[in-house]
């Protein structure tokens, strides 16, 4: 009897590129960005491949330069002018 094969799914998180503009992270198997720099090569860029996981790959892609983690939120107290408060 042979053994069934499990194919390693490794993760690549790479920048789209939208209508010629830089679009933002995203995130796929090997296999598919293989598939997609043999359709269309150049037109997506590579930030890192070889990721174990799709957590993690999600992670990167969030983190990383274009990704859609918020920047730091600073609050600012807004002061009412004296009798604005309508007294």
């Amino acid at each position: 009897m042979r053994k069934k094969r499990t194919r390693f799914a490794g993760w690549v998180v790479y920048k789209s590129q939208l209508a010629g503009r830089g679009g933002p992270n995203a995130v796929c198997e090997q296999w598919e960005w293989d598939k997609m720099k043999l359709a269309e090569p150049g037109r997506h860029t590579l930030v890192r491949e070889g990721i174990t996981s799709e957590a993690e790959a999600e992670r990167l892609a969030r983190e990383s330069p274009g990704g859609t983690r918020p920047g730091r939120v600073i609050l600012k107290a807004h002061v009412s002018p004296v009798g604005a408060l309508g007294r």
